[in-house]
């Protein structure tokens, strides 16, 4: 007996009717996503278009589920990009502990309580936004997909999604900034900080960020030193090495400067690797990659990363320099403990994200959604962001409940990125929200404010082991 075709995997989005227009019908297209629905890309209209083309024998190209979105993209990257996309610290206990703590919340509905027409929008520093997450920095995003930033950027434009430009991009502040503005003229985007050795190239990287329109500062605390990561130690690769990620470095003027003092630092042994990946750094060095080679810039690039990246003397008392020095609205990423919560409103900050750095850093750490309801506690008045875990728009709820302003998320655009580019990127975005808005009002609340007032409901589950949560569920 013949066996039955697969089903064929296309890109669910339909095609524009016109520039900036939704056409009759269709769910998906380049115009920004609006709060307030039923919209034209509301949750009914994303399902519709999915179910719509599984009646033609086509599924998404951008898995819906997390857990077959990760290993599909596992597929599509390299065992390099695998590992550093996915690594966490040590045994990777705090990945699992991320997802463990959501699965310790359960959500309890509310019946009968008209969710006819819904609103999933915020207001953040002076920006309304048309939902409630915003995608974290991720660095070295061309291990995922040669577009890397650029994509995801075109892609957040496309959607009206804050993006975070990483400290550690493979495109420069400014190349993602003037994507964002082909798609939509000042799109939101902020900048995150690793602050350097280097006080000089702190202040023009947060110049800069300024410059192209960058509406806030992250500034990620909890990165002084590079946490041990055993996927990529074993495969003995670290991409910056390479010249992959310090596209903002090389692009720095100060930086430019530094090189010119750059360490030698110690010397790989000469072998056919060494020279390959010499050349690679070259070809990723702005200009001809000749003379990046003859010039021997590239290689004083990555010498110079390695001395100026990150400051493990970095202390409370060096904010009030950077608080002099920008207009912009900072936020401390890496926040933890209550008490460095009430440190951090003290010296003028304006924001937190809650975050273990997606269980990079510290193996064993506390989970960012167990962190979030004492740090919302203990500073009712700051704006909380809570990233490190985040799957699924129960998951994006949970969090509101528990305390944030809105969630970050990182791991699944990349996956995303790694599978479709762009395209894929913008499609997980619009299953994201229409899983938001769907548990939303499936919960009895029709706004935000519904899930942050009390309206919503959660309750505690029985203990759930982190060493039996799947970490990309």
């Amino acid at each position: 007996m013949s066996q039955p075709a697969a089903a064929r995997r296309i890109d669910c989005r339909i095609q524009l009717a016109g520039p900036r227009l939704y056409a009759r019908g269709n769910a998906f297209t380049d115009a920004p996503m609006s709060d307030t629905s039923p919209s034209r890309r509301g949750t009914n209209n994303r399902q519709q278009a999915i179910y719509t083309q599984g009646m033609a024998g086509r599924v998404p190209r951008i898995p819906p589920e997390p857990r077959a979105l990760a290993a599909a993209a596992a597929k599509a990257m390299t065992r390099a990009g695998r590992g550093y996309i996915d690594g966490g610290a040590g045994t990777e206990a705090t990945i699992g502990a991320n997802r463990a703590a959501f699965d310790g919340w359960q959500i309890v509905p509310r019946m009968l309580a008209d969710v006819s027409r819904r609103n999933t929008g915020i207001d953040l520093f002076g920006r309304r936004l048309a939902q409630p997450f915003l995608l974290s920095p991720i660095g070295v995003l061309d291990l995922a997909h040669p577009s890397a930033d650029i994509g995801v950027a075109e892609a957040a434009a496309s959607r009206g999604v804050p993006m975070i430009f990483s400290n550690q991009a493979s495109h420069p502040m400014e190349a993602c900034a003037d994507a964002m503005d082909a798609v939509a003229k000042d799109a939101p985007r902020w900048f995150q900080l690793y602050w350097p050795k280097s006080d000089a190239l702190a202040e023009s990287l947060v110049a800069r960020a300024e410059a192209c329109g960058c509406e806030a500062l992250v500034v990620t605390l909890d990165t002084t030193l590079l946490g041990w990561r055993p996927r990529d130690l074993t495969l003995g690769h670290l991409p910056f090495l390479h010249g992959r990620g310090i596209a903002q470095y090389t692009s720095d003027p100060v930086f430019q400067d530094l090189m010119a003092t750059a360490p030698t630092g110690e010397r790989p042994p000469i072998t056919w690797a060494t020279l390959k990946n010499a050349l690679a750094a070259a070809r990723r060095y702005p200009g001809p990659t000749w003379n990046a080679m003859t010039s021997g810039k590239a290689i004083a690039a990555v010498r110079q990363f390695i001395a100026t990246y990150s400051r493990p003397d970095l202390s409370w008392d060096d904010l009030a320099w950077l608080r002099e020095r920008t207009r912009l609205p900072i936020l401390l990423k890496g926040v933890l403990a209550p008490d460095d919560a009430r440190r951090a409103e003290a010296a003028g900050m304006d924001g937190l994200i809650v975050s273990n750095h997606g269980g990079r850093q510290v193996d064993g750490a506390i989970a960012s959604l167990d962190a979030l309801p004492a740090i919302a506690a203990a500073v009712p008045d700051m704006p909380l962001i809570l990233d490190s875990g985040v799957r699924t728009g129960a998951d994006i709820f949970k969090a509101l409940a528990l305390g944030a302003t809105a969630v970050g998320i990182g791991r699944p655009y990349a996956w995303a990125l790694a599978l479709g580019g762009r395209a894929g990127v913008a499609e997980w975005i619009d299953n994201t929200a229409a899983e938001f808005e769907l548990t939303m009002a499936l919960a009895g609340c029709r706004d935000i404010a519904d899930i942050t007032d009390g309206t919503a409901r959660l309750t505690r589950r029985g203990p759930v082991s982190a060493s039996t949560a799947d970490p990309y569920a």
